[in-house]
């Protein structure tokens, strides 16, 4: 084995893969004699393949490899890099720029909440506080439960019924920090 292969698959066995996509649970159920390591490394390898040479390559590979896995840890990113011959930079740059990719599992609920202009000044800043401190909670962040993520968006298109926040991306607006706490505590119990 070479020592790039042996340095990627290190890397792929430092991440915590206790929360992954649906998709990459049910292939390494498929497929039980292979650890989950090995089988992204190969379904990697496959979407790599795929778009190798392709110089607007990098985007769909990130898409699907977040898609296969639920998010794209830096181990992931470094591997897309080496395979489409790029810098870890450009793969960092594309994964910063773009709110939809993360680098770590994202939760059965994913909340964002908008501080654009017009919610922020009917009253958003006050929900996220609310909502951070009440579940523990930073933008960026999943709990450690794994219901909850949180994401702080610029805007979600539905500046009339500001504040507004989506959970899975289903709108909830004229919110005020009581109603968003209990729009989450109702899918929490799964009531919503």
């Amino acid at each position: 084995m070479s020592a790039l292969l042996e340095k990627e698959l290190q890397e792929l066995k430092e991440v915590d893969w206790s929360r992954v996509s649906t998709k990459l649970a049910e292939i390494v159920k498929e497929r039980e004699e292979e650890s989950v390591i090995d089988i992204v490394h190969q379904e990697l390898e496959g979407i790599i393949e795929k778009n190798r040479g392709q110089e607007d390559a990098l985007l769909e590979v990130l898409h699907q490899a977040q898609e296969l896995i639920g998010f794209v840890p830096k181990a992931v990113q470094k591997k897309i890099a080496r395979g489409l011959k790029i810098t870890p930079g450009e793969v960092a740059s594309v994964m910063s720029f773009y709110a939809h990719f993360s680098e770590r599992p994202k939760g059965k609920y994913q909340i964002a909440l908008c501080k654009g202009t017009a919610c922020y000044v009917k009253g958003s800043a006050e929900i996220i506080e609310k909502i951070k401190s009440k579940y523990n909670l930073e933008a960026g962040e999943t709990t450690d439960d794994g219901l909850l993520s949180l994401e702080v968006v610029r805007c979600l298109g539905a500046c009339g019924l500001g504040p507004v926040m989506t959970v899975n991306g289903k709108a909830h607006g004229l919110l005020n920090p009581e109603k968003a706490v209990n729009i989450v505590e109702k899918y929490k119990k799964g009531e919503i």
